[in-house]
């Protein structure tokens, strides 16, 4: 798999600032919450000593949701991508997630919002109505299917945006051609059968949602001996979650 070599251009570095300035902007200070299971990734100790994840970075913000699905799930996937984003991008970036609800007043403030699990999801209407707002708004949300939420994502897409489709991305996209020239999300474990694909809810030529199916993704940036993937396969989920975040700090 080719490598693009990219350095940070202007608009890179404009788009890393206006997500400090929504930051600041907010005023927040969200404090780490640990999922069940802890973090394999980085030292608990560590982490107590840095309790506020500082939001100018570039961070990302897990959804808490309700209808039983399990939010929490693949702990270590954040903060390995994160770690793995920084170094290789040279973007400054925060060293473990953050965890959201979505009636959260400080919601604006994160630009990068992350959703995955193997459960069902339901989200309340003033929750459906604050997420709709956020994504209008320049928000950008990445859901990874875990094997088993396909359906509730689809119908909460749905509500969403009842005037939009959850549309195929052809494999030329902006999402797989940014940081690393990718052919598509990659199939990191296999279940049924089904090939991998990356779907969309789009405003005009701007990505609002990606949604990685049949891929796996947050399994395959875990920790190494978590699902014991081979090296190549945690390589290719670091690349495709490098590209997402990439994309989402960099687009116009």
């Amino acid at each position: 798999m080719k490598t693009m070599q990219v350095s940070m251009k202007p608009r890179a570095l404009l788009a890393v600032a206006a997500a400090c300035v929504l930051a600041f902007s907010a005023a927040l200070r969200a404090q780490d919450v640990i999922p069940p299971g802890g973090y394999k990734s980085i030292d608990p100790a560590e982490l107590e000593r840095e309790r506020l994840v500082d939001v100018s970075r570039a961070h990302v913000a897990r959804i808490r949701y309700g209808g039983g699905g399990d939010w929490y799930a693949d702990p270590s996937s954040i903060p390995n991508l994160l770690r793995e984003f920084g170094a290789r991008t040279g973007i400054p970036a925060a060293r473990s997630e953050i965890v959201v609800e979505l009636g959260d007043p400080g919601l604006f403030a994160h630009p990068f919002l992350y959703m995955t699990g193997h459960g069902n999801i339901d989200l309340t209407r003033e929750e459906i109505e604050k997420l709709r707002a956020h994504l209008l708004a320049g928000g950008f949300l990445w859901a990874d299917d875990c094997y088993g939420m396909d359906a509730s994502f689809r119908t909460m897409a749905g509500e969403l945006f009842p005037e939009r489709e959850l549309v195929l991305l052809p494999l030329g996209h902006p999402i797989y051609r940014g940081f690393y020239a990718l052919e598509g999300p990659p199939k990191i474990h296999e279940h049924d059968g089904k090939p991998p694909q990356g779907f969309g809810v789009l405003d005009g030529e701007r990505l609002m949602i990606f949604y990685t199916y049949e891929s796996d993704i947050g399994d395959g940036l875990e920790d190494a001996d978590v699902h014991n993937d081979p090296p190549e396969k945690h390589e290719q989920a670091i690349r495709m979650g490098v590209n997402v975040l990439y994309y989402a700090l960099t687009r116009e």
